[in-house]
């Protein structure tokens, strides 16, 4: 009893915290800005453009243009040999390394002034539950988190290793001790026997919080169920908090909660490598609150702009509610006007809240529709609610005219169980389609394009895709859709696809 009135003492200060560093948002985002260009001005990166005149962010949007990975990868090449105060004072306390698309492997920056951030986000989050449930007994047992290796390694004398690894070595001492899986399960490389051992390392325990990717967690659910015989949410009488992030929750929520058999309370958590973002204040809304007094600068490009290549940046103080932003940070890890590549919209100004709507690299508009990621997510979601159908994956390709026919978007699906009536799916699908994109729809009703045609995939297909190009598990994760047919042939080519 001792412990948890401690615990809801400290998830209520917290929750004070919380919700005082949100009242000032555009003064500490101001503060925030004007901080890390002082910090950083007699940096190489600092010099070459201008830092120690830099007054406003008008200055700083005059003297900083934006940057992808590409666009600061001479500065990381030269941290990486061992050269200090390039992006930011002195050397970064470890590289977290993503993959990338044109890259390959980026090496992202954390500092010591960055590093509790990452670390926070996620504390903050699960104070904020507890602060708005009461819920302390989630705390009484174990808990999960599904992450790559712990095992770090060392370029130019800085550790180096994935983000989730990194993490593992900075849990907070009142989780530590209820933290699975152990160290050794952890530093499995090969995800297929790494989750197996997971499954046995926890079937025999008090289970109340469960967190990961939830491409991850399904595999683990599906594991654990037949293992047991026993949906989670049954052979774990105790879990109650599904703690998630990394991709959209919406295309695996049917078949997650059909793999748990009972409701469970979950929240959403919005963690990169670049910074820990954002996290669900409130369970009863699922946006995210934006965290903006951690050390992150943040800047938004309405995506109309980005992809005509205007970049017209705008701090919090300009946005607006309903935009499909390309979020843009500038970090105390010295990441400065850096394109995440995510895309967002703000659902609230007061405070400041967003969504997650994909990626700006993801989309389609092979014909001029330019769907975006979060608009198939919705309309799989809305098809799966009203047909009770479970899907268990999927992504999303143009098919190209071919010998006149017109052209179609091309979903492959892996469902869970067989399905009687596709074609049925397959026309409320496209209906939903149509609503949640008018371009899409004019082009259907204009007989540009022909209704979508779905693929299915056999029964962990995907897997073996993603196995065939070497990104099972870890931080990896099939995109939803895709503006060429790289993925699509490549189902093809490994016979992925089952013949109608």
């Amino acid at each position: 009893m001792l412990k948890e009135a401690a615990i809801r003492v400290l998830a209520k200060e917290r929750k004070k915290a919380i919700v005082k560093r949100s009242t000032h948002p555009v003064n500490n985002q101001k503060k925030t800005l004007k901080k890390l260009i002082a910090f950083a001005k007699k940096t190489v990166f600092g010099k070459n453009h201008n830092f120690s005149n830099i007054k406003s962010y008008k200055d700083f949007k005059k003297n900083v243009p934006i940057v992808d990975y590409e666009g600061i990868k001479k500065y990381i090449n030269q941290i990486k040999e061992g050269r200090s105060n390039i992006l930011w004072p002195g050397l970064p306390k470890y590289f977290a390394i993503t993959s990338g698309t044109t890259s390959g492997e980026k090496y992202i920056p954390i500092t010591k002034e960055s590093l509790p951030n990452l670390l926070q986000g996620a504390t903050d989050a699960l104070l904020m539950y507890i602060a708005n449930s009461g819920k302390t007994d989630v705390l009484n047992g174990k808990f999960i988190f599904l992450q790559g290796s712990p095992i770090l390694d060392e370029i130019g004398g800085i550790k180096t290793g994935r983000l989730s690894g990194i993490s593992d070595h900075h849990v907070p001492l009142f989780l530590k001790k209820l933290k699975l899986p152990s160290y050794k399960t952890n530093c499995i490389e090969d995800w297929e026997e790494k989750v197996e051992a997971i499954v046995q390392e926890t079937i025999s325990q008090d289970m109340r919080i469960l967190s990961g990717i939830p491409s991850w967690l399904q595999m683990y659910f599906e594991k654990l169920q037949k293992a047991t015989g026993k949906p989670v949410g049954k052979f774990f009488k105790n879990f109650n908090l599904l703690v998630y992030g990394g991709v959209s929750y919406a295309p695996y929520k049917n078949k997650l909660e059909k793999l748990i058999g009972r409701k469970v309370d979950s929240i959403e958590v919005y963690p990169a490598s670049e910074g820990f973002f954002a996290f669900q204040d409130e369970l009863e809304s699922n946006d995210l609150l934006l965290i903006l007094n951690a050390g992150i600068f943040y800047e938004f490009i309405s995506e109309s702009d980005f992809l005509k290549l205007k970049y017209n940046r705008v701090s919090i103080e300009d946005v607006k509610i309903g935009v499909n932003y390309v979020l843009i940070v500038s970090t105390s890890a010295g990441l400065w006007a850096y394109n995440t590549g995510d895309t967002v919209v703000f659902t609230s100004t007061a405070p400041f809240k967003i969504i997650v709507t994909g990626r700006i690299n993801q989309f389609l508009s092979a014909f001029g529709e330019h769907v975006i990621v979060k608009e198939v997510e919705n309309a799989i979601e809305q098809t799966c609610a009203s047909t009770g159908i479970v899907v268990n994956e999927f992504t999303v390709a143009p098919k190209f005219n071919i010998d006149n026919t017109a052209s179609y978007h091309e979903w492959f699906v892996d469902f869970d169980s067989d399905i009687e009536d596709l074609k049925g799916f397959e026309q409320d699908l496209d209906l939903n389609m149509q609503s949640q994109n008018k371009y899409y729809r004019d082009l259907i009703q204009g007989k540009v394009i022909n209704s979508l045609k779905i693929r299915r995939v056999s029964k962990k297909g995907f897997n073996t895709y993603m196995d065939s190009i070497g990104k099972l598990g870890g931080q990896n994760k099939i995109p939803k859709i895709s503006n060429d047919r790289k993925i699509a042939d490549q189902l093809y080519k490994l016979d992925l696809v089952i013949k109608r």
